[in-house]
């Protein structure tokens, strides 16, 4: 945990996330990384300098037309004392039985995004925290420069005046390694992604790609993101 907790708070700083008296609503999904972020951002409240509130957000797919089972988050929350709501969507249905799509994650991501920004905001918060590591920055810069032929990226901090809010990703300097270890060590309430593309996505072999890269090439996902800060690519 204070290995992330060092990253964390050296993007937190550099970037400046967090102001005193921001209500940040934390999306959480059952997935290793978000999880993680939730428990460190728990940590970091109660020695950060600068005083804010967390609340922990669930957009709800609703696989299978199903309520998903999200009580186990619960209990972590209760554990962390971090309030906890659920926003229940048919996303998965609109995307996967009635429209069809073929590639659903880039819609599939912008609708739940929208439902993330408009449940945050009307919780009164003014912040959202998403947790996006460094692989994920190198993977969104390589299916950029292939897919869109664009550089291009995510960027650490982003307001959004439509929903006035502002998204922060504080561990944009931590490895998916990182967060995993959090998550094993305490024994976060991990599980398996109900969403029937999981495993067969172009993010997926953005991965793969990328790690065969650094077995010739050494750390490509720290270059990626040095090169972006060096050439300021996209507010870096």
């Amino acid at each position: 945990m204070q290995k992330l907790l060092g990253y964390m708070r050296s993007a937190v700083q550099k970037y400046n996330m967090i102001e005193d008296g921001d209500r940040i609503a934390v999306g959480v999904s059952s997935g290793k990384d978000s999880l993680a972020l939730l428990a460190a951002l728990a940590r970091m409240r109660d020695f950060y300098p600068k005083h804010f509130e967390l609340v922990a957000l669930t957009v709800d797919m609703r696989f299978g037309n199903k309520d998903g089972d999200f009580s186990e988050i619960r209990k972590l929350c209760d554990k962390l004392n971090v309030e906890y709501h659920i926003k229940s969507t048919d996303l998965a249905k609109l995307i996967f039985d009635v429209r069809k799509e073929p590639n659903p994650c880039s819609l599939c991501s912008k609708m739940r995004r929208g439902a993330l920004n408009k449940t945050a905001k009307e919780l009164g918060c003014n912040k959202l925290a998403l947790g996006h590591h460094l692989d994920d920055v190198a993977e969104t810069f390589i299916m950029n420069l292939f897919g869109n032929a664009s550089l291009d990226c995510f960027m650490p901090v982003t307001y959004l005046d439509r929903s006035d809010i502002t998204v922060i990703r504080p561990m944009i300097f931590a490895r998916e390694s990182d967060c995993a270890r959090v998550a094993r060590r305490l024994e976060l309430p991990v599980k398996k992604s109900s969403c029937p593309a999981d495993g067969n996505t172009e993010r997926e072999e953005a991965k793969k790609l990328l790690s065969s890269l650094e077995h010739k090439y050494g750390n490509v996902r720290g270059k990626i993101l040095l090169a972006m800060q060096n050439k300021e690519l996209n507010g870096y």
